[in-house]
């Protein structure tokens, strides 16, 4: 069983008010991570009176050599080695171990600060280096208890356990262990100094020679986009190179058309160090999604437009996959989040937010008064879907505009909504829904929403979120769809939802890595974050 996480914006026997920027926060940003967990600690930071990381000699013993070695392989979880003190405490213990004289070494020093490294690596890689509340997203984490890292960690060095410890706090998502062996490899290709940027030229048509070939045909095989024992190619009319341009294309989000263009030839030479950070910045946030534990749960990767149905219990061909239309990346982005789905509503009401009435229908209707009849919009008094409608008078578009009274559109083909909507209650007001645009699907990027999340086969996610209850088969799924009223059903249990954001994923789908743009810009933010706290730890 995975070990809890914890809220570490609230001190021991406080209880969070969501101030502004919690002491958490502030110790784990603004001073060094180190001494954060030393201040926290109170007197679990001092040196125990029996030493636990030196043996009767004085000298660092096995557990502190394992404690070593395990700081200094921080980087295969995406973690940095430096974060912890890595170096120094290397040096510390080889000191100790010459030492002609260990009791006259600085003991109580290097026990200490290797304590309070493995402490904060063991948070980290539990818990994530940054907050991701301080970034914006709603992320929910589980109330219970924190893990006693303390304990943990004293228990694990007593009984020379501390790789398995380790093992134990990673994320158990397969996700988190595929990413791991992804950044190796890529860490690998990016020292390859053979693997340089391609010549940028205008696209190059198909039966054209490229002049950059040698190289691209070298960079394809690294990737994994060609096979190894591919033939050198002559031209970009070659099947075998078509083929390996499409395979990088669809694991770089575009379209999969074989030819070389300015898109396909821009993801081609984004340097490879890049594509590590890309991994990196995925490791860290996966490590911030709650536990989902052993049931099913519904996944949209924002950046990447997807969405997964998983169940772990069923067979790996019960799970589901489709494509989906995210909120716009200039002004309403789909957040963050993680929540439970409760029902469906097969043909919806949509209830228009304010700011689209105030932005973009008020200002249509004063254009075109035909506008509320010509979208199946009417204007009601009240709440819920059996409010009254009144009629489009000057009186009441001002209370309209006022925010007293509040427009819908009829369930129906029109219905920005589709024929189903998904709901799983959140603070943002958004959930997953059928739509009318369906032609926006066959784009590469697809970031057109208003911040809700389209998905493209609604039919098969109503019918996967409700497999618990057979009765509803396909048919009367359509059949509710295309009925004459709005029907609500509710699950007989809760539904994990997660809304998460990484821009480097092994795909469920055809198990390739793959890559997105950095949409909304969390990847430059998250960055810009890891790298004020790694300020903040030099001084």
């Amino acid at each position: 069983m995975r070990i809890p996480r914890v809220d570490d914006d609230v001190l021991p026997g406080h209880r969070s008010h969501a101030a502004p920027l919690g002491w958490g926060r502030w110790l784990r940003t603004a001073l060094s991570p180190l001494f954060a967990v030393m201040w926290l600690a109170g007197p679990a930071g001092a040196v125990p009176s029996d030493p636990m990381w030196l043996d009767a000699t004085g000298r660092p013993n096995a557990s502190a050599h394992d404690a070593l070695r395990l700081l200094a392989d921080a980087g295969v979880d995406g973690l940095a080695a430096r974060d912890y003190r890595t170096v120094e405490l290397a040096e510390q213990a080889a000191a100790l171990d010459a030492a002609p004289d260990a009791a006259a070494s600085p003991q109580p020093a290097f026990e200490r600060e290797l304590d309070a490294s493995m402490r904060l690596y063991l948070h980290d890689l539990h818990l994530g280096r940054i907050d991701p509340r301080a970034l914006g997203f709603r992320v929910a984490r589980p109330s219970a208890a924190a893990p006693d890292f303390a304990a943990l960690l004293q228990a694990a060095a007593a009984a020379g356990r501390l790789p398995q410890l380790v093992a134990d706090l990673r994320p158990r998502l397969g996700q988190y262990a595929k990413l791991r062996e992804a950044l190796a490899r890529y860490r690998v290709l990016a020292a390859d100094g053979s693997l340089g940027q391609l010549p940028v030229v205008a696209p190059v048509k198909r039966g054209e020679v490229y002049c950059g070939g040698v190289a691209l045909h070298r960079l394809l095989r690294a990737l994994g986009d060609l096979p190894p024992d591919a033939a050198q190619f002559t031209d970009c009319d070659d099947a075998t190179l078509v083929e390996g341009i499409r395979h990088f294309q669809t694991r770089h989000g575009l379209a999969a058309d074989g030819a070389i263009g300015r898109a396909t030839l821009a993801a081609l030479n984004v340097p490879l160090a890049h594509r590590v950070q890309q991994l990196e910045l995925a490791l860290e946030r996966l490590r911030w999604l709650p536990d989902l534990g052993a049931g099913p749960f519904v996944a949209i990767n924002i950046p990447m437009f997807r969405l997964w149905a998983w169940d772990p219990a069923a067979p790996a061909d019960a799970s589901i996959s489709m494509g989906v239309v995210v909120g716009r990346a200039l002004n309403t982005q789909t957040p963050v989040l993680s929540e439970d789905m409760r029902h469906p509503i097969f043909r919806p009401y949509w209830n228009l937010p304010r700011s689209i009435v105030r932005n973009e229908v008020l200002p249509a209707l004063a254009r075109d008064p035909g506008y509320l009849q010509r979208n199946d919009m009417e204007i009601v008094r009240g709440a819920g879907d059996d409010a009254q409608p009144v009629a489009a008078s000057a009186e009441n578009l001002a209370g309209l505009r006022q925010g007293g009274l509040r427009l819908r559109q009829r369930p129906g083909p029109k219905n920005s909504l589709g024929l189903v909507k998904f709901i799983f209650p959140n603070d943002a007001n958004v959930y997953l829904h059928d739509t009318p645009a369906a032609q926006l699907f066959g784009r590469a990027r697809r970031d057109f929403s208003h911040g809700c999340v389209r998905v493209e086969d609604p039919v098969a996610l109503a019918q996967w979120v409700l497999k618990d209850q057979p009765r509803w088969s396909r048919e009367r799924i359509e059949a509710a769809m295309a009925g004459t009223s709005s029907l609500r059903v509710d699950l007989t249990r809760p539904l994990p939802v997660i809304l998460f954001y990484i821009t480097a994923m092994m795909s469920p789908a055809d198990q390739a890595l793959h890559f997105a743009d950095d949409i909304y810009g969390h990847d430059t933010k998250l960055a810009r974050a890891l790298a004020s706290r790694r300020v903040a730890a030099s001084f």
